[in-house]
């Protein structure tokens, strides 16, 4: 809508044109800290909220570590070191800094001997490049060891991620619901892969604002991001597929074509994939085989989609009381086997909510994935950090609360957090 306002000749902002010298606020350092720009202030609250609360819950996980002192007598590289900051550099997150260190030796695949669970040999060709060359890029520009950049790079593409998480619930939901959304990130089961040497946080600051770009109907951005995130983890795809179907579904709407024009749907369709594909042929053709990311995967690590099997053998035996099924933890399947239970009641109050096509689409495909693919059952919680989507319903319900009411919550949820989100992955599972 057109205004006198608007019709109004300026040599810069609105307001400033009258402007003289003398009038111009003061800028010294009795102004600090300096306002923040128009476009980050709705980012303020969420990003506090998020950063707060992820802190309390570290907090208890450092005072759980110290106080159980088990990781004093574990492997470096499977759990242990001499402080408890270094269990955050374990596991995957040995491999990542392996990459980042030394970059990647592919070789064809080496056989094991055989009648055991993994019957090739681990590589680091499985994990894949783009957090390890951020950690490298980090240590080179800062100095920092590759440690320290390895979590650098974690907490910020946190921020990142509960900034894109509040973008896309707020559009949807209003900016308090948001800002909830990013608070309920930091404490969802699984999250404390965020703040640890590990590539979650990355993909879903990826994720999140691939996203929000399909929503408001920034083909170019969507599609670039779709590239970027195939080259952080193979659950890209499920993202890839979204962006996908969003476009197709934008180019069969006459309306939407003439409204938004062919190239960029097209451009997102032909971009988003690349970055997957081009790393897995590439491992393929350093290997010699053309399919050997995957056989790795499978044979190396035992994961592979299988419809469902191994969840569905996980699901009973926790029914009866038994661990006669492999990668068995009792505590962290207990709490993936509580979160699975509570898939179908998030999943119907998201549909409610009538979310984008490109929300569906990638928070089904996600758990489609997740559900049917044999892994470490416990890591349910980890695998299903991504599907964002799913805190829209209890986000909006939440911001009907008074702040009273969301303080006590959000505190309670922070220490208990610390214990459910971090020390039984890290602790009393494999994460």
């Amino acid at each position: 809508m057109e205004t006198a306002a608007g019709d109004t000749m300026t040599d810069g902002p609105t307001g400033t044109a009258d402007e003289g010298p003398g009038d111009r606020p003061d800028r010294s350092w009795r102004t600090w800290p300096p306002a923040l720009p128009p476009g980050a202030r709705p980012y303020l609250n969420p990003l506090l909220l998020y950063g707060v609360t992820k802190l309390v819950g570290l907090g208890v996980f450092a005072a759980l570590l110290t106080y159980a002192g088990d990781f004093r007598e574990k492997n470096p590289r499977f759990g242990g070191g001499a402080h408890w900051w270094d269990v955050l550099g374990t596991w995957d997150g040995w491999w990542y800094l392996q990459v980042a260190e030394h970059g990647y030796h592919p070789t064809p695949l080496i056989p094991l001997e055989p009648g055991g669970l993994f019957t090739v040999q681990q590589n680091s060709v499985a994990f894949f490049p783009l957090y390890p060359a951020l950690i490298r890029m980090v240590s080179e520009t800062t100095g920092l060891g590759l440690y320290g950049s390895g979590i650098l790079v974690s907490v910020v593409s946190s921020f990142v991620a509960a900034a894109g998480i509040y973008a896309v619930v707020s559009l949807l939901a209003g900016a308090r619901a948001g800002t909830i959304a990013a608070g309920l990130w930091a404490v969802a089961p699984g999250a404390g892969v965020e703040w640890a040497v590990y590539s979650e946080s990355l993909f879903v600051a990826l994720a999140a604002w691939t996203c929000y770009a399909v929503m408001t109907r920034r083909w170019l951005t969507a599609g670039l991001l779709a590239f970027t995130a195939g080259l952080n983890r193979p659950t890209s795809a499920v993202l890839i597929g979204a962006v996908g179907l969003a476009a197709l579904v934008a180019l069969a709407r006459p309306a939407t074509r003439r409204e938004h024009g062919v190239r960029g749907p097209v451009y997102a369709m032909v971009v988003a994939p690349l970055g997957l594909l081009l790393y897995v042929a590439w491992v393929g053709w350093s290997s010699g085989e053309a399919m050997a990311y995957f056989r790795l995967q499978r044979e190396g690590w035992a994961h592979y989609f299988d419809f469902g099997a191994y969840t569905w053998d996980v699901l009973r035996n926790l029914a009866v009381g038994r661990g006669d099924y492999p990668f068995a933890f009792s505590t962290p399947d207990l709490l993936s086997l509580l979160l699975v239970l509570a898939l179908p009641f998030l999943l119907a109050l998201m549909l409610r909510r009538r979310p984008p096509l490109v929300l569906v689409a990638y928070t089904l495909a996600t758990i489609v994935t997740v559900l049917g693919t044999q892994q470490m059952f416990g890591n349910t919680m980890r695998y299903l950090l991504p599907v964002f989507p799913l805190l829209l319903a209890p986000a909006t319900a939440l911001a009907r609360q008074k702040l009273p009411a969301l303080a006590v919550f959000f505190t309670t949820a922070a220490l208990a957090s610390g214990w459910y989100a971090h020390y039984v992955i890290f602790e009393l599972g494999v994460p």
